[in-house]
């Protein structure tokens, strides 16, 4: 079951996905498999704002408080020059 944290205490990075989403699924395979901080899981199905932003798009990987983003497929390569951006 996936964690849910206080909005002051969330991880920075979210994931955005949405239920039976088999790229999902290899997103989050991929991200656990390069060691990828901890992260909020955002499933978008039921929100009309972030099914029109991310709908076609997932899954993502998003930087709250920066919001530098990045679209399927994760690379190894791409996440390390995102961690980098981004250093939390």
């Amino acid at each position: 079951m996936p964690k849910s944290f206080p909005v002051e205490t969330a991880p920075a990075w979210d994931l955005y996905i949405r239920d039976h989403c088999g790229l999902c699924d290899q997103a989050l395979a991929v991200l656990a498999a390069f060691g990828f901080p901890e992260f909020r899981m955002v499933w978008i199905d039921d929100d009309p704002v972030l099914e029109a932003r991310y709908g076609s798009r997932i899954p993502v990987l998003s930087h709250r408080t920066v919001g530098a983003a990045l679209d399927w497929p994760f690379e190894a390569d791409a996440l390390q020059r995102l961690r980098e951006r981004v250093r939390d």
